[in-house]
């Protein structure tokens, strides 16, 4: 393991950080203190420029290499955390109650901050390193709302890179998976609106929670039988709530869910075929349903050659034994997606110790990450912006 000098220096403070991100937990949009705990540091770290309030609470950091080059590569980390109770019982856990960094995002701010102090203590690089800390990942379109708030346009990008945990019990391992890399996700929302009655007389009602259940299998139908065997795509109801009483059938019911996919042509037939469903099942019963569907991630498209490039950047950490170029796409969504979208990059997954899946309120972070991946972020700005001809050799 070749972590960065600066970096390994710096691994207590970096633990540090990430422990106090990890207790103080903030949901999106509402990542107040951990702002200010970013601004702070790269203000601390010597940062040329800081900006805030990007997008309502994303913080923009600005490096300049000691070259004059005009290139210029992003890092982006997200911030948010997750509406969940926290069951660690880590003597650092959530102080926040119901509130939880369930899926790793304190790290990745941690990383990236790591990173900022080598780049700006060091400057081995020609051309300027743009440091994105983004808010509201989690489904609340944080990156749309920076994208909106003009971040390409304030601060262009050549290309730019993220990076997530993962709980694989692998720690230093680093994988990629080019192209389509990971599921775009839409929400839905379907209300069937029928007619109440007692429950001992069914009959004069239109008993929109049994029409809600039946919707529910029949929405199955979707991939089963209109999406192509070898197209990936996934359609699942998580939520229905309907009733208020033992004696009363419920005059509404409502189903809520999402829909993946890896081609934007699977979730149009998805999204025409529920609301076809919908409106059959509607004139069979004789209610009203209504089926309203929204996106909120694209599919995220890493760059053939920039994924390469992450890479053999981790490689000059890790090792060649430890990366992989070839990682099976993910049907979780990353709203990352949405800044490769206006600027070519790539997005890797670093391992770290334990097992317990993300999204749980158990799981448990391995903070041996914490200089790996701020160490790949800091390489993969040096070597696309090498200061000498070795080294932009050697970037290809």
């Amino acid at each position: 393991m070749n972590i960065l000098p600066v970096i390994e220096a710096s691994t207590e403070e970096l633990t540090e950080i990430f422990k106090d991100l990890h207790a103080h937990p903030e949901i999106g949009m509402e990542e107040e203190r951990t702002s200010a705990i970013v601004a702070e540091k790269l203000k601390e770290y010597g940062v040329d420029e800081i900006h805030t309030g990007v997008g309502k609470t994303g913080v923009v950091g600005i490096v300049r290499g000691k070259g004059t080059g005009g290139k210029r590569v992003g890092l982006r980390a997200d911030m948010d955390a997750l509406p969940i109770h926290e069951q660690t019982n880590l003597p650092y856990s959530s102080k926040n109650p119901g509130k939880m960094h369930a899926c790793g995002h304190d790290s990745h701010t941690t990383m990236l901050l790591g990173a900022a102090k080598h780049l700006a203590e060091t400057r081995d690089f020609d051309g300027t390193a743009i440091l994105i800390f983004q808010p509201a990942e989690e489904g609340l379109g944080g990156a749309r709302g920076m994208l909106a708030d003009g971040l390409f346009d304030r601060f262009p990008c050549d290309e730019v890179y993220g990076m997530h945990n993962s709980p694989n019990g692998a720690p230093g391992s680093v994988g990629i998976c080019k192209g389509a890399a990971m599921a775009g996700a839409a929400f839905f929302d379907i209300t069937v609106t029928g007619r109440g009655s007692h429950a001992a007389m069914p009959q004069q009602s239109r008993d929109a929670l049994v029409i809600a259940s039946s919707l529910v299998g029949q929405l199955q139908t979707i991939v089963s039988r209109n999406v192509a065997p070898l197209d990936a795509c996934v359609l699942s109801v998580t939520q229905i709530h309907a009733g208020s009483a033992y004696n009363i059938v419920p005059e509404t019911a409502h189903l809520c869910g999402t829909i993946r996919y890896f081609k934007d042509s699977v979730y149009e037939t998805a999204e025409t075929r529920m609301k076809d469903l919908c409106a059959g099942m509607a004139q069979a019963y004789g209610v009203e349903i209504t089926a309203e569907l929204r996106n909120v991630f694209d599919v995220l498209m890493n760059d053939d050659a920039l994924s390469d490039a992450y890479m053999d950047a981790a490689r000059d950490i890790v090792g060649e034994d430890m990366i992989s170029r070839t990682d099976e796409p993910a049907t979780g969504s990353e709203d990352f997606a949405d800044m490769l979208k206006v600027v070519p990059g790539a997005y890797c997954r670093v391992g770290h110790t334990g097992t317990v899946p993300l999204h749980n309120p158990g799981f448990v972070l391995g903070t041996e990450m914490l200089p790996v991946g701020a160490s790949i972020m800091a390489r993969v700005v040096e070597r696309r912006m090498p200061l000498d001809n070795t080294t932009a050799e050697a970037a290809g």
